[in-house]
């Protein structure tokens, strides 16, 4: 098992439990006792958990979002895959609107020979598309989040309501049937659902750790969008109940 996989298997632990031992992790992720130690280390230093005697406890209260660098590692292969099948989706000449999150930035790697409007909602989405030959790069106002690089503000907000796209592709931080799309922070929210506003379609990006789950801000109902790609790890029957509301559910192979 590679770092970013037990790392993924550490936090899904810690969202379950108060706390996980060394013993525990090493049963799980087969790993030598001193890797594991090391993996808890790490994550300690980017204040995902804390350190105790013989395992550690979660340092992430459920209102707080994940840091990048660990959200940036996980599920990399089916983000990978769920991006490849949205880019089927695009068509040249389109004007897009590109959310932030690790999985859009998945999606902004495929674009760079393809003939788009693009406005990237994160400076590391703009940066992956600065140079691509024939994609027309739109860059909003607004403030950078610190870690993230999302753009948020009222400035994002006045930048998009200026426009009108032909797609939103949306990355959300969880999603359930239940809460709908949700994100961590309030600004992202904002702008994530004046996104859905100014575009005349939309599709969402959701890889099966998502789904299920719950943040503090509310952006929209779980039917609210056209189109959402998803891998084989997201429940089947919430993905059912979703087609049977007129959602076009695609699962990345």
């Amino acid at each position: 098992m590679r770092s970013a996989e037990r790392h993924q298997v550490i936090v899904e632990r810690l969202r379950r439990a108060d706390r996980v031992s060394v013993q525990e992790l090493v049963e799980a992720t087969e790993a030598s006792d001193m890797t594991v130690r090391r993996d808890l280390d790490f994550l300690a230093a980017q204040g995902v958990l804390k350190r105790i005697h013989g395992g550690a406890v979660s340092a992430m209260p459920t209102g707080v979002e994940p840091p990048y660098s660990l959200r940036a590692q996980a599920a990399v292969a089916a983000k990978q895959a769920i991006a490849a099948a949205a880019v089927e989706h695009l068509h040249d000449g389109e004007t897009i609107v590109l959310d932030s999150g690790t999985t859009a930035l998945e999606v902004a790697k495929l674009l760079h020979d393809r003939a788009l409007t693009v406005m990237p909602l994160s400076l590391r989405i703009a940066q992956e598309l600065a140079d691509a030959p024939r994609i027309r790069l739109l860059m909003p106002g607004g403030e950078a989040r610190r870690g993230e690089l999302s753009l948020v503000g009222p400035l994002t907000v006045a930048s998009l309501r200026a426009l009108r796209f032909d797609l939103a592709v949306l990355s959300p931080c969880a999603f359930s049937l239940d809460a709908g799309l949700t994100a961590f922070d309030l600004g992202d929210a904002e702008v994530k659902l004046e996104a859905l506003a100014v575009s005349t379609r939309s599709m969402v990006l959701a890889d099966g750790a998502k789904w299920d789950r719950a943040a503090l801000a509310y952006v929209c109902p779980a039917d609210r969008p056209d189109l959402i790609i998803t891998d084989s790890t997201a429940p089947e029957d919430q993905r059912t109940m979703l087609a049977q509301r007129g959602v076009l559910v695609e699962v990345a192979s």
